[in-house]
């Protein structure tokens, strides 16, 4: 498997980079070689400030299949403590879903201890909404004021059904959704 690591305002020591190669290494019995694992450390918020932390971003892309973990915490070796054993009990849990997983990769016992119950996610509300045409200004209003995390509209430059959602370091981010 193949290793990304990208940083944002963090500045990661050799120490912290051979620790990620080498716990991401132990995922090689999940994938063949021409998976990819990318890796976003940042720092999210105000050194020094009360709601400082560390992220850490990991996605696994293997075949026409990922897996994503995203984490914070106060020190970067929590985030890799958290995002990992997250990690794998996707693929455990997802095993006979997912295709280009190595055979015999659950042979042996898991790396890390089950994260994930077994328990499935069922749908229990559906909503449904009416895309109105307004701006993104008008669309962040509209989220702010319903007091939700995110707002699904139909872009008025665009003519796009577009989503915008608020991200963790506090700014906005928008999704165009093509179809």
């Amino acid at each position: 498997m193949r290793i990304e690591i990208i940083t944002k305002n963090y500045t990661m020591s050799d120490w912290m980079k051979n620790l990620i190669e080498e716990k991401l290494s132990k995922f090689d019995k999940y994938f063949d070689d021409d998976a990819v694992a990318k890796v976003a450390l940042k720092t999210i918020g105000k050194e020094g400030s009360k709601n400082f932390k560390y992220g850490m971003e990991v996605t696994i892309f293997f075949g026409s299949n990922m897996v994503r973990s995203e984490v914070s915490a106060d020190e970067m070796q929590k985030n890799i403590d958290i995002a990992l054993p997250k990690i794998e009990g996707q693929i455990r849990k997802y095993r006979t879903k997912l295709d280009k997983l190595k055979r015999g990769a659950f042979d042996e016992s898991a790396l890390y201890a089950s994260t994930l119950g077994d328990k499935e996610k069922q749908l229990v509300r559906t909503k449904t909404i009416h895309l109105n045409s307004i701006t993104t200004a008008q669309a962040i209003e509209k989220m702010e004021l319903a007091d939700h995390d995110f707002y699904v509209y139909m872009d008025a430059d665009s003519g796009m059904v577009s989503l915008v959602y608020c991200r963790e370091d506090g700014e906005v981010g928008r999704i165009e959704l093509v179809y």
